[in-house]
Parts: C-alpha cells; sequence; structure tokens
C-alpha cells in the first residue's frame, strides 16, 4: 500500500447523492455507496483498489451498492451498530477508533441520532474532514425519519463544535435549495446572502457546492442557529414557534423547512 498524501473524490450517484471516495493514489476507501457501478467505475478510472468501506446509517441510497461492491472484492464494511445493516462486519458507536487499511486514515466516531436512529459520523481529525451522511447538509440538515428534535439538535451540536476548519463531506447536493429556505428563516444574515452567491456560481459552471467547512455552516445555516434571536424571531412572526427553550426553536424550525416549498 503506498503511503501517499490522502485526498477525497466525489463520486456523483443517483439524481443528487455523493459517495465519497478517500484514496491515496493507488487504495480507497468508500463512503455510503448507495449504488456499486458509478464506485466501480471510479476505482477503474482511478486504478485504484478497494480497501474498506464505511456506512453512516441503513437508508438505501446509502447501503444499496454494498452487495455488489462484495462480489467485487472481499474487504471489511464499518458501519453503525444501533442499525441493523446485515453487511456490517466491523460495528461502530460513540467515541470508537477506525483505522481502515488506507495507511494515514485515522477516524473517530461520533454517534448522531436524528434522521435514523442509529446514524453515525466520522471525522478524520488529522486531514479535518468529517463525512457526516444525511445529519449536516450545506444549509441544511436531514429530516427527523427516526429521531427526535432533540436528538437531531445534540446532534448537529456535536458536529458544530468539531474546529471551524473542518470540511464537511454530507451526502447531498442539497445547498441551494437549504439556502432559499435559510433565506426565510433569517432573511438579514449577509453572510448567508454571501453565500447564496457563491453556491448559485458554483452550480452555474456544473460545480459541486460541497465540502462546506463546519464554519461556514455555524454563519450561514439555520439548524446550527436556531436558537439566534432573528431566527427565534422569523418562527415567532410566522406563529411557528411554541415554547421558549432551544428545543422548541430547533422543531419549529424543521417542521418549517418540512413544508416548504
Amino acid at each position: 500500500m503506498s503511503n501517499s498524501p490522502l485526498s477525497v473524490v466525489a463520486v456523483p450517484a443517483f439524481s443528487d447523492n455523493y459517495l465519497w471516495l478517500i484514496h491515496n493514489g493507488s487504495d480507497a476507501v468508500i463512503v455510503d455507496p448507495g449504488d456499486a457501478e458509478p464506485v466501480l467505475a471510479a476505482l477503474k478510472q482511478r486504478s485504484l483498489t478497494l480497501r474498506a468501506i464505511l456506512l453512516t446509517h441503513h437508508h438505501a441510497d446509502h447501503v444499496g451498492g454494498v452487495p455488489a461492491l462484495l462480489q467485487h472484492t472481499s474487504v471489511p464494511v464499518f458501519g453503525p451498530r444501533g442499525e441493523a445493516i446485515p453487511t456490517i462486519t466491523v460495528p461502530l458507536s460513540d467515541g470508537d477508533r477506525v483505522e481502515p487499511p488506507l495507511p494515514g486514515l485515522h477516524l473517530s466516531v461520533i454517534d448522531v441520532p436524528g434522521h435514523t436512529s442509529g446514524h453515525i459520523a466520522y471525522v478524520a481529525a488529522e486531514q479535518g474532514w468529517l463525512f457526516c451522511g444525511d445529519t449536516l447538509f450545506g444549509g441544511g440538515c436531514g429530516r427527523l425519519f427516526e429521531g427526535t428534535p432533540a436528538q437531531m439538535l445534540s446532534s448537529l451540536q456535536k458536529l458544530a463544535a468539531l474546529p471551524e476548519t473542518t470540511q464537511v463531506f454530507c451526502a447531498h447536493e442539497y445547498t441551494l435549495s437549504n439556502l432559499r429556505f435559510a433565506q426565510q428563516a433569517d432573511p438579514d444574515n449577509p453572510a448567508l446572502a454571501a453565500r447564496i452567491v457563491r453556491e448559485q456560481a458554483k452550480r452555474d459552471n456544473g460545480q459541486a457546492t460541497i465540502p462546506s467547512t463546519i464554519g461556514l455552516e455555524k454563519s450561514t445555516n439555520p439548524f446550527l442557529r436556531s436558537d439566534d434571536p432573528a431566527i427565534r424571531q422569523s418562527l415567532t412572526n410566522t406563529g411557528r414557534l411554541q415554547g421558549n427553550d432551544a428545543v422548541a426553536a430547533f422543531s419549529a424550525l424543521r417542521g418549517w423547512k418540512d413544508t416548504f416549498k
């Protein structure tokens, strides 16, 4: 195996998924391979050997390609201990340390329930990378399919506590639609207005808006700012805020986003 520096490549899948290929020029790890075909094509194009699979949660667009990948190669499959994913060979939970067979890649695991009940995220502290599945998005967060608002708020607070330079490798290209909602909830935020211009220019040029950074999300993502007075005022003005605590504000904001067109 090579000891070359690691890099991350986006492997687009479906209509808006990003599967993240971490590699050193010869060996690779794939994060959340919902579809095997684009992964196999990316490995072949770059002459890479797959060494491991990392999963964040059980949804099909994140795990659906694993069986087909395992038909091509026998590699360890790391994933959440708290979810029923039959292909997992190395179950993980909060605080676990992961060393996939890729030199230089040392990961720590954070439990981030909310989108699903057992969702986990991976942090590569040396590189400043976060692989967070569907918990934190560019300008948004995942829907609460299985968890509670309190769980998701706690999960997002854990991620927001990472260094601000940490790059956020989430799993979907939802940023522009998320930011349109963000501007409704946080209309007088100049950092948000500037971000919308930058991200729109990227999409107009066929570029991804991901990765973002924790610092950028903290300044522009309403779900990391749900207790901010300006957002509370928007929730109050629209009759959505029922309660004074941080969970009530987050719950109202998530409910608003769920119906936003």
